[in-house]
């Protein structure tokens, strides 16, 4: 049997490992309502409270062959992102959600944004180390809330602070060790996005 000591162990978890409570969000708003949205992008930084690290995902296609199945790598997919939002008495991301669900269609009628730039984003979640240091930066683009979840009042709920989830759809994701994952010289999509790739 091998051998294995905490000393071995230590050696192998560099810096004790990374907490879930070190991070931050950089989210923007498409720049056709960010003029009435004030400091609300410097807000989401303090103010969402929880989000995630993008799962990777890569279908599957089964080939048969005389009663077997290969498997080869299929078509990647990229699954909704989700944030939660710690609501303030400002109400300043709560609106700008609402503004920007608007934007893309109407609550009272079936119009909305004609354009892919009128309501397409992006955002960047940034894994931090104990020391306040980048580890990685995830960047999201093309994304657009999907769901801006409700809030629930109730007179029992004390001891507590109001707070929503807001799920976003994403188009794709880009990773980077250091500096802005979404900054790079290769071609751009159609949005005049970069197409980074995982560094």
């Amino acid at each position: 049997m091998s051998q294995r000591s905490i000393e071995d162990f230590k050696a192998v978890l560099q810096g004790g490992g990374v907490r879930p409570t070190m991070f931050e969000v950089e989210l923007t708003f498409p720049d056709a309502i960010a003029p009435d949205l004030g400091e609300v992008t410097r807000d989401g930084t303090f103010l969402i409270k929880a989000a995630g690290l993008p799962a990777s995902n890569i279908g599957q296609i089964a080939v048969p062959f005389r009663g077997r199945k290969l498997k080869v790598a299929g078509d990647r997919s990229f699954e909704d992102w989700q944030v939660t939002i710690i609501n303030d008495v400002s109400f300043g991301l709560r609106t700008a959600m609402e503004k920007w669900s608007e934007k893309i269609q109407n609550h009272n009628y079936a119009l909305g944004a004609i354009e892919l730039q009128q309501y397409y984003a992006s955002a960047i979640v940034r894994q931090l180390d104990r020391d306040g240091s980048q580890l990685r930066a995830y960047s999201f683009e093309g994304i657009w809330p999907q769901v801006v979840g409700g809030i629930s009042l109730d007179f029992e709920a004390t001891d507590t602070i109001e707070q929503y989830d807001v799920n976003f759809a994403v188009q794709y994701w880009s990773a980077s060790a250091s500096g802005d994952p979404a900054a790079s010289s290769v071609p751009r999509d159609f949005t005049g996005r970069s197409l980074d790739i995982i560094s």
